[in-house]
C-alpha cells in the first residue's frame, strides 16, 4: 500500500491519487519538502552531508527538497521512491512514517 501512495505523479504539489479500495488520498509534497528541509537545517547539515549519510545523490536531494527538476526545468521534480525516503529516514534516525507524515496532513 505504501508503494502505491509513493507512486510517481504528475508534479502537482498537492495531489489526489486513487487507491485500489476506491479511497482517494491527498498527498501534499510541498509539506514533505518543507519537512525535509527543516530536518536538514535543524541538524546543520548541507546537502553533501545528508548525501553522505543517506547514500542518496546530492542532486536527488536538491530536487526532492526544492521541488525543481534536476535536468529539465519543464518537467516536474522527482517525488522519490520508497527506498530513497527510507534511506533519508535512516540518515536522520527517524521512522519512515515520521519522515513522510507531512505528506498526508
Amino acid at each position: 500500500m505504501m508503494q502505491k501512495m509513493m507512486a510517481r505523479t504528475s508534479g502537482i504539489p498537492a495531489r489526489t491519487r486513487p487507491m485500489n479500495s476506491g479511497i482517494r488520498v491527498v498527498m501534499n509534497f510541498d509539506a514533505l519538502r518543507l519537512h525535509l528541509a527543516r530536518l536538514r537545517h535543524e541538524r546543520g547539515w548541507s546537502y553533501d552531508e545528508l548525501a553522505a549519510r543517506s547514500g542518496v545523490g546530492r542532486s536527488t536531494l536538491v530536487s526532492l527538497e526544492s521541488g525543481k527538476s534536476r535536468r529539465n526545468p519543464d518537467r516536474p521534480a522527482t517525488t522519490g521512491i520508497l527506498a530513497t525516503w527510507y534511506r533519508i529516514a535512516q540518515a536522520f534516525d527517524v521512522d519512515l512514517g515520521e519522515l513522510v507524515g507531512p505528506l498526508y496532513q
